[in-house]
């Protein structure tokens, strides 16, 4: 068997179409323009590019791009006020602060000063509990975009065995939720799981997001199982820096139905969803119609 490639970038070309679209009908029949603050503390090399990668395409999108450089010194009471003040701010309906922050700042309390309505990472505390009771929220953009291809892979969910390998509040714990909300049978797994490998061959859809390279083997692999990887690891072969994923590509993909390949597979999808969580926020903030399929 060899498995179908999700092609997750060009999913995300997709979904960024069909959302540059939704914002042009805003613009030419409301006069709306979705706004999207993005706040970066510090230097982070990894931090500036993505901050930079989501500036660009939020502009392609036809959206404003609001971006605020902070220096890693910040204090925590400068960094609330700016908080607060887009909180405040009409033109902007999406606010992300980019985490990891440095170490001397709250990021929880950073995160739940942030509105409700424009957390569009989904992290606030109100989204997290309003998503696990299977209320309207704002969904976290990488589980989002993980259950976008799923249901684009098989259309309906409801019945399958879903393992999720990982229980971060970013990933792990709401990919389960999405899934759930599927009407999935859902196992959430980690590292500490006995017998991971019997755990994971009862899933039709396997989920990897542990944080740990190649984790994942394909004699863990159920026969036509569906692999979603979220896994982003930084690893050493042959003298030189390469990315793999948490799944081990070649020996799950000879085993699988379908798989994301590491790069190019969810990681596109992250992005992409930020963007729909945008215009998401921004649709429910003037009591608009949301976009169709690009939230749940």
């Amino acid at each position: 068997m060899s498995a179908v490639v999700i092609d997750g970038k060009a999913f995300a070309a997709g979904v960024r179409i069909r959302v540059a679209a939704h914002v042009a009908r805003l613009a030419e029949e409301h006069g709306v323009v979705p706004g999207l603050a993005v706040v970066l503390v510090g230097q982070d090399p990894a931090s500036q590019v993505y901050v930079r990668n989501k500036g660009v395409q939020t502009v392609e999108c036809g959206m404003v791009s609001f971006e605020h450089k902070l220096s890693a010194d910040t204090s925590e009471a400068d960094l609330l006020a700016l908080v607060r003040a887009l909180n405040a701010d009409p033109k902007v309906h999406g606010i992300l602060v980019q985490l990891p922050l440095p170490g001397h700042l709250n990021s929880d309390l950073i995160i739940n000063t942030i509105d409700p309505a424009k957390d569009v990472d989904g992290f606030h505390i109100s989204n997290v509990g309003l998503l696990g009771t299977g209320q309207k929220s704002m969904v976290p953009c990488t589980p989002l975009g993980c259950l976008m291809m799923l249901r684009d892979h098989h259309g309906s969910l409801a019945g399958l065995n879903a393992v999720v390998v990982g229980r971060s509040n970013i990933v792990g714990k709401p990919m389960a939720q999405l899934l759930l909300g599927d009407s999935c049978t859902v196992t959430i797994a980690h590292s500490r799981t006995k017998d991971l490998a019997a755990v994971c061959r009862g899933a039709d859809i396997l989920v990897a997001a542990v944080g740990r390279a190649e984790m994942i083997t394909g004699d863990m692999v159920k026969p036509g199982a569906t692999v979603i990887d979220v896994g982003i690891n930084r690893v050493e072969r042959d003298g030189r820096a390469k990315l793999v994923g948490d799944v081990d590509f070649a020996s799950a993909a000879a085993v699988a139905g379908a798989i994301t390949p590491v790069p190019g597979g969810v990681g596109p999808m992250t992005i992409a969803c930020l963007l729909a969580n945008t215009l998401t926020a921004c649709c429910r903030a003037h009591g608009l119609p949301e976009p169709d399929g690009l939230t749940v």
